[in-house]
C-alpha cells in the first residue's frame, strides 16, 4: 500500500462506468445514439454480431457487453447473475428528455418526487430502467 508520510493514502477513483448486458448490443447503441445523440467510441464484433460497445457524450461514458461475450472470462460469466439494471439520470430538461424518448417502453410517467425531482422511466431494447429526473433550480 502506498503511504504519506508513514500513512495510508487515499484511494483515488478516476472514473466509474455502468456496464450493462444484453442479447443485443446493436439496439442498445442505436437508442443511446438516436435518442440522446451518443456517439460510440468503442465496439468489438464477435460471433458475427456486436459483442460490446462504449458509448460517449461529454464526460458521460457507458457500456453494453453482450451475455454470450461473459464467457471470455469463466469467472466473471459464473458469478454473473442475470436481472435489470437501473440508471438514474440528471437532466437539465426532462422535458425535452421525455420527447426524445417517445415509443420507448414507458415504465413511470411523468411525476413529481418527496426528494424534489420530476422524473419518469422508460426501459432500453435491453430491459434495463433508465430514470431521467430533473431537480428544481435553488
Amino acid at each position: 500500500m502506498t503511504t504519506v508520510q508513514g500513512r495510508a493514502a487515499m484511494p483515488h477513483v478516476k472514473k466509474i462506468t455502468s456496464n450493462l448486458y444484453t442479447n443485443d448490443v446493436e439496439a442498445c447503441v442505436k437508442f443511446w445514439v438516436e435518442r440522446l445523440h451518443f456517439e460510440k467510441t468503442l465496439e468489438v464484433k464477435g460471433g458475427g454480431q456486436l459483442a460490446f460497445a462504449a458509448l460517449q457524450k461529454g464526460t458521460i461514458e457507458l457500456m453494453y457487453g453482450s451475455y454470450a461475450s461473459l464467457e471470455a472470462d469463466p469467472a466473471t460469466a459464473k458469478a454473473y447473475k442475470h436481472g435489470t439494471s437501473t440508471l438514474f439520470i440528471e437532466v437539465e430538461d426532462v422535458n425535452v428528455i421525455l420527447a426524445a424518448m417517445k415509443g420507448a417502453p414507458l415504465v413511470s410517467e411523468i411525476h413529481k418526487t418527496f426528494y424534489g425531482s420530476t422524473e419518469f422511466t422508460v426501459t432500453d431494447p435491453a430491459g434495463h430502467l433508465l430514470t431521467f429526473a430533473q431537480f428544481a433550480k435553488q
